[in-house]
């Protein structure tokens, strides 16, 4: 199958299609959030917003509302850059800003939006066009501090955001657990609990006494704090003994961002990716992969290290179809991947689902949501490596995540959590992002020293430089992983 024939593939199927819409209204959603937040905070010190809008719009706008003029266009050219000038001159006396002087729309480039708030250097404002005497109303009259909640702004309200949604999930749906014993294929542990006598495989049973449900932070401290802890282990009943001080030794784990154990997930197929290994060989979604040639895996730990061993080459792959084991012969790439989507835990196993009023389900969305901010901040030291670097995703990469179908749950926790992300990566101290600014600002505030507009403006401009290196970057790894590839 050549490259034309992938992207008529790719492009022909519904999947296609109803992933790219949830991908649209998801990042619809996060930006008008994250450009919300920058508003709001300007329209609280009294800025003036120039333009609000969801989407890019070069040349021409889908809609375009100015309510201090009391017009609303569709699909109308963009005024030219004299009727804009001409437009801030008339405004330039004005002593208070108000929110009819921004103008709201929607552009016709799905990628993101914008807030252009005034006397401000970011992507829509140059240094040039900031040359007259600042007034009154512009965000670089205004303080530090002032200016500083501004540029934050949009990543709280992403943060704000997951919360929120992680609160409607737990209160709507509840909470999915899988209680330790129905875990059946037992958990995975770290090296530090392997010294004291844990193995992959022990069914987690109890800890001094007490019985251990499922996985939370409140059983991982009853686990780590114990003096015994007794585990399922071959229909044995095990007894281990945790040394003195064993939690500190555990912290160091945690520091090191590992899990101190995990549901060992059995190798399940969810769904295969087009033109790979798994694909060409038959398999399919329900399959559970048995063996690599003569390597067994019975879980996902050792099916990485048993590809890995393989790579570049063809394998006998065993698996169980219907309760029938079988074999087949498929190709394991350079990379050690076969292609393949591992099945959700919850869809494996026995699960159990825990309810929440409207009262607990408020703290509960904010400790998931800053549960996912650690997480996936301490992920990012991966992203220097070079299997970190190799599996950087653009749009595609977003996209491949939601579901092929339709599902409302999945929908917004895959959302809350590009929010998160979005809310991390927009704080990084790079020139154009938020965190590029907030870095200034916070040089100013201890220093004094404020940088120049077109300072700003060269920063700005490298960053602009790196941003879209990124992204062709990821976004061509998108290309080679799921078309030429």
């Amino acid at each position: 199958m050549n490259f034309i024939d992938n992207l008529i593939e790719i492009f022909g199927s519904a999947s296609f299609w109803v992933k790219a819409l949830e991908m649209i209204l998801a990042l619809s959603l996060l930006v008008i959030v994250h450009e919300f937040g920058h508003y709001s905070f300007a329209r609280l010190f009294g800025m003036r917003v120039n333009k609000f809008y969801m989407f890019f719009n070069p040349k021409f706008s889908i809609l375009r509302w100015d309510p201090k003029r009391h017009t609303l266009d569709l699909f109308k050219r963009n005024p030219s850059d004299e009727e804009e000038e001409a437009k801030a001159k008339a405004e330039a006396h004005d002593l208070k800003a108000s929110w009819r002087d921004t103008v709201y729309g929607i552009g016709w480039i799905p990628l993101g939006g914008y807030c252009s708030i005034a006397g401000m250097v970011d992507e829509t404002t140059s240094a040039d066009q900031l040359s007259e005497e600042a007034r009154p109303w512009e965000f670089r009259s205004r303080p530090a501090w002032q200016r500083l909640l501004v540029m934050i702004g949009g990543v709280l309200f992403n943060f704000l955001m997951a919360v929120v949604i992680y609160a409607g999930i737990v209160w709507s749906y509840g909470e999915m657990f899988i209680n330790f014993t129905d875990a059946t294929e037992g958990m995975n542990y770290c090296q530090t609990m392997h010294k004291v006598g844990f193995r992959d495989g022990d069914i987690l049973y109890s800890a001094d006494g007490k019985a251990l449900t499922y996985y939370s932070g409140e059983q991982i401290t009853a686990v780590t704090m114990a003096k015994q802890v007794q585990v399922l282990r071959g229909g044995d009943t095990v007894t281990i003994n945790m040394p003195e001080n064993f939690v500190f030794e555990l912290n160091k784990e945690a520091e090191q961002g590992n899990q101190l154990f995990e549901i060992r997930m059995p190798v399940v197929i969810a769904q295969t990716q087009s033109n790979m290994g798994a694909e060409k060989a038959g398999l399919k979604s329900g399959d559970r992969i048995l063996a690599v040639n003569t390597d067994t895996t019975p879980s996902y730990t050792e099916l990485t290290p048993a590809l890995l061993k393989y790579k570049g080459s063809t394998a006998t792959i065993t698996y169980l179809r219907d309760g029938r084991q079988l074999t087949t012969r498929a190709e394991i790439d350079g990379d050690g991947k076969l292609g393949i989507q591992l099945t959700d835990p919850t869809k494996i196993f026995k699960t159990t689902v825990k309810h929440y009023n409207i009262f607990q389900s408020v703290p509960r969305g904010i400790e998931m949501g800053w549960n996912k901010l650690v997480t996936y901040v301490q992920s990012l030291k991966l992203v220097a490596t070079p299997e970190g670097a190799k599996s950087l995703g653009g749009f595609g990469a977003i996209g491949s995540i939601f579901p092929e179908k339709w599902n409302w749950l999945d929908f917004w926790s895959i959302t809350a959590f590009l929010s998160v992300i979005l809310a991390v990566m927009n704080i990084l101290p790079i020139p154009i992002l938020d965190g590029g600014y907030v870095l200034f600002l916070l040089i100013e505030m201890i220093t004094g020293w404020k940088p120049s507009e077109k300072v700003m403006n060269i920063a700005l401009n490298i960053g602009l430089a790196l941003l879209i290196i990124l992204m062709l970057y990821a976004n061509l790894n998108d290309v080679y992983r799921f078309i030429i590839k």
